[in-house]
């Protein structure tokens, strides 16, 4: 793993200690005085021929669909229209958590409209981002005022998990590489139908916040990963020759190689292997994942039956775990903080710094056996502080296994190993920030 140079670091726009999306969200005031529905829609909902033309673009993959769809609001009788004074998107991912997204859809439809609400088992992000985007680009370069400001004031929110949020500002970091900014802003809620009011309402006038976005780039001397996670994609060898130059390696004839983003965590061992086992039982029994008490019980079952809590570490003294978390924000686990509040005397000792989520850095930590990472969720003691990385490389052989178990932002995979050659997955920050909603006020 490469260390982080010290250096002096840049003036944090973050919270003095990472918190995650959703402790942001529940910052808000969730639970503050009521919200006017018609202030509401005035608020976050596009005029009739503009969400139309969205949807249009959208469904059809094509911005031309969308922007003929425009052109017929004269019929509708909405020739004269003002952009709402901040138009919000939703994406829900209806597999995520207890599977209460119809529910949430509904609710949606009925606070908003049906046409700024996807669902992600039908939309992808990249199709809204490509046409949907693209559309209101159109409009705009065609002299369409209103659709030039919603493209400019549009946020996001994404109804899901870490996973889904990820995959989100994997697919917005497009735009800054195609030069199609503004990029929106965005914010992750829960799947909870009883607050979306107040969630919008927050989504719309709570103030932004820069977050460091990584790159995990897998280079596999032979084979393919399977059952791949939506936030990594397959890309050719060659989109990974100049890394490879760069760190005086050499990229296997047969060699695969997959990218990805993450803005909260990677993490390679047991916990991975859990998280696996219970996205492939969601999947094949979801009414057993009913919400996050049934989900923990789930995470907490498959520890015992996978070996965490009884077998014991059997690697060098020096790095003793099973687990191995690089942490980019301050949660992980359910919003549990392993990294822990680190008094300015220990960070001195080790060489520490203050975290923050646009620092440029990740902080590396291991978990044991079930037990120390039990009460390491339990915040009664902290993780094993292994170091802060600026660019991180994991080198791995198969031995005894001919496998590892990997994790990104909550999506895991099975990770194929040879003993022959090592497979590399080498950890770098995007080069532009993804601008989230940050409900601390």
């Amino acid at each position: 793993m490469e260390r982080a140079e010290e250096t002096p670091r840049a003036p944090s726009t973050a919270p003095s200690a990472r918190v995650s999306i959703w402790e942001s969200v529940r910052a808000c005031g969730v639970w503050g005085k009521e919200v006017d529905k018609a202030e509401l829609r005035r608020q976050v909902v596009m005029p009739l021929y503009a969400r139309r033309a969205v949807a249009a673009a959208v469904k059809a993959k094509d911005e031309a669909v969308g922007v003929a769809a425009a052109a017929e609001r004269g019929e509708e009788g909405e020739v004269e229209v003002e952009a709402a004074v901040t138009p919000v998107v939703v994406f829900v991912n209806s597999r995520s958590g207890g599977r209460h997204g119809p529910e949430l859809k509904v609710r949606l439809h009925e606070l908003i409209s049906e046409e700024q609400v996807f669902d992600l088992s039908v939309v992808k992000p990249s199709d809204f981002i490509n046409y949907g985007l693209g559309c209101l680009e159109k409009l705009a370069e065609q002299g369409d005022n209103c659709a030039e400001t919603i493209r400019k004031k549009l946020r996001i929110m994404v109804a899901g998990g870490d996973g889904t949020v990820g995959w989100v500002l994997g697919c917005l970091t497009d735009l800054y590489r195609l030069k199609r900014e503004p990029v929106p802003p965005t914010v992750l809620t829960k799947l909870l139908r009883e607050a979306v009011k107040r969630y919008l309402s927050k989504a719309a006038t709570a103030p932004t916040c820069r977050l460091d976005s990584w790159q995990a780039v897998v280079m596999m001397p032979d084979g393919e990963i399977k059952e791949l996670p939506y936030a990594l994609k397959k890309t050719e060898p060659a989109d990974c020759l100049e890394l490879c130059q760069e760190n005086g390696s050499e990229l296997p004839e047969k060699a695969s190689c997959y990218k990805g983003v993450f803005y909260n965590y990677l993490s390679i061992g047991m916990d991975a292997q859990v998280a696996y086992g219970f996205h492939h039982l969601r999947d094949e029994k979801p009414y057993l994942a009913q919400g996050p008490v049934a989900n923990k019980l789930i995470y907490a079952g498959y520890s015992c039956t996978q070996g965490w809590f009884c077998t014991p570490c059997t690697a060098s003294p020096q790095l003793s775990v099973r687990s191995l978390v690089v942490l980019n924000l301050y949660n992980y686990g359910s919003g549990r903080h392993p990294w822990g509040d680190l008094k300015p005397d220990y960070l001195e000792k080790k060489g520490f710094v203050e975290a923050h989520s646009d620092d440029g850095l990740l902080e590396i930590f291991g978990l044991k056996e079930g037990w120390h990472a039990s009460f390491v969720m339990a915040e009664l003691i902290k993780a094993k502080h292994i170091a802060q990385a600026a660019a991180i490389k994991f080198e791995m052989r198969g031995g005894q296994w001919n496998r590892a178990y990997v994790q990104m932002d909550g999506e895991p995979w099975k990770q194929p190993l040879l003993q022959e050659q090592s497979t590399i997955i080498e950890i770098n920050k995007v080069p532009y920030p993804s601008l989230m909603i940050n409900g601390e006020q």
